[in-house]
Order: structure tokens, then sequence, then C-alpha cells
């Protein structure tokens, strides 16, 4: 070669690698984007299946109702159908469409299902992941009231912590009923893929289990 042929195969070496890379990186992101939809269409049926129940359950001796609740399902799922798994919000728009879907919940379980939702003033306008919170409230009221006929209180709550959106969701359980253990659920498995898949970390999870309380803490890095 000469100093110019040479060097003209070497870029175009080097070019051809830059492309490989640039393929190479677009095939993971399609491919992490694909599991990303996976995750969220796996959560639905589940809870379309005990909606579609409960509504079936009403309709006899409280048409009412059971159109209040189909009303309240056609909202919350018109709302996700509105967001992609890559969508980001805030905790105050998170929250809106939580109670949507703790508004069919409560339908379903009348006076047991109670629920306190809170957080710092500061938190509000946090970024997070969209519908990350659902499945976690979802595991928190089938592990909560589901061996029970008592009332039961889910608490929610958000705050900002060096540089993390921190949320708390907390249930009771009865230890002789329901052995909840950690990392247990499709839900919980779900958000804790999907938190790795959308910041590379394993470590913005955790439960844990003590004096008859579910807590769930999850960790939402801040830009």
């Amino acid at each position: 070669f000469s100093a110019y042929g040479f060097g003209d195969y070497c870029f175009l070496v080097l070019l051809d690698q830059k492309e490989a890379e640039k393929r190479k990186g677009e095939a993971e992101r399609m491919e992490r984007d694909a599991e990303l939809y996976n995750l969220r269409q796996q959560l639905q049926p589940h809870f379309l299946f005990n909606s579609l129940n409960s509504i079936n359950a009403l309709i006899g001796f409280k048409p009412e109702l059971a159109r209040t609740m189909i009303h309240q399902l056609s909202d919350f799922l018109r709302g996700t159908l509105r967001k992609d798994d890559q969508q980001k919000v805030t905790l105050t728009e998170e929250l809106q469409h939580l109670n949507l879907y703790l508004e069919i919940e409560k339908v379903r379980f009348g006076h047991r299902l109670q629920t306190e939702v809170s957080c710092d003033k500061h938190c509000g306008e946090a970024i997070m992941p969209a519908m990350l919170l659902q499945p976690i409230v979802e595991n928190a009221i089938k592990f909560g009231l589901y061996d029970t006929t008592g009332e039961v209180v889910v608490s929610i709550r958000g705050e900002l912590e060096n540089n993390y959106l921190v949320l708390m969701v907390q249930n009771p359980f009865d230890p002789q009923t329901s052995k909840p253990k950690q990392g247990t659920g499709f839900g919980l498995r779900g958000v804790q893929r999907r938190l790795y898949l959308l910041f590379a970390r394993n470590d913005l999870i955790e439960t844990h289990a003590n004096d008859n309380i579910f807590t769930t803490i999850i960790k939402v890095p801040q830009a």
C-alpha cells in the first residue's frame, strides 16, 4: 500500500467497525424495548381478569356499581394505552393514574381497602418511569387483603433523598396464612427487571417483611 492507500484502508476498516457497533447498539436497544413491552403486557391480563370477574359478580345485584366500575376500568386502560414503555412522568402524574387503579380495587373490596398516599412537597415533580407503582401496589393489595376479612391499610409514600426518588409501599400481612418472601411475585420481578433495563442497576428495589408489615422500597435515580 502507498501511504495514502493504507490510510484509506484504515479509514474504511474504522468506518466498518463503527457501523457494526452502531448496528449492534440498535439491535440491543430494540431487544430491550421488546422486553420492556412484554413485561407491561404480562401485567395487564392478570388485572383485567380480576376486574372483569368483579364486574360480572356485581351485574346481578349491584348493576349501578358494575357500571361505575366499567367506566373506571375504561379510564384506567385509556391512560395505560397512552403511555409507552420508555415514557417518563412526574410522581404527581403517576399517582393520578394510580388513583384510577385504586378506585377500581376499592369497588372490588369495599371498605376493607383503605389507602394512605403521601409525598413531601418537593417530590411531586420528580421524574420516574410511567406505571411503575401499579404492579407494586397490586402486590400489596394481594398479600394484604386476600387472606383476611378485616380492614387493611395500604400506604404509599414518596420522598427525595440524595438524588433519588424513594418510593415506599407497605401492607400488613398475616404470617400464618401468607408468608411473603423477599422479591416474590411477578409484579416485583417485573419491576426489578424493568428498572435494570432502564438504569442498568439491580439495586433499585428491595423488600422487607418485619412485624407483620411487608415493605417494598424503590429508588428512582434523578438526573
